[in-house]
């Protein structure tokens, strides 16, 4: 058995976060982009109210998927304000992107790059 020590996060750490740009290269169709983006802090979120408890289950998904992208476009956003020179997909052209990619990139950023999201 092995007494690894914890790692514990310091509140400095964890507001630098909010500063820090992340990047990966996501591999889509034999091709490499390169992403970057930020944590965003509560005030940067995406202001999208929740959807209707009237609306059907697919229309709360679909709602659900809308806050989802605008979110990491937010955060792609922010990095690139940042870091202009890592710049490869703006605001405008996050939506226009096939879905199969925007889904890898949102589980990229969103921490869950592990799923498979080949359909």
């Amino acid at each position: 058995m092995t007494n690894k020590k914890k790692e514990i996060w310091t509140i400095d750490e964890l507001v630098s976060l909010t500063d820090t740009i992340q990047s990966k290269e996501i591999e889509y169709n034999g091709k490499v982009l390169p992403i970057q983006w930020c944590e965003l802090t509560e005030a940067e979120e995406p202001k999208v109210a929740l959807p209707s408890e009237d609306l059907s289950e697919e229309e709360k998904n679909a709602h659900f998927t809308k806050m989802a992208g605008q979110r990491v476009s937010s955060m792609m956003n922010k990095a690139n304000l940042k870091n202009p020179d890592g710049k490869t997909i703006d605001e405008e052209d996050y939506p226009k992107l096939p879905t199969t990619l925007r889904y890898r990139i949102s589980n990229t950023v969103m921490g869950i790059d592990s799923v498979k999201t080949d359909f």
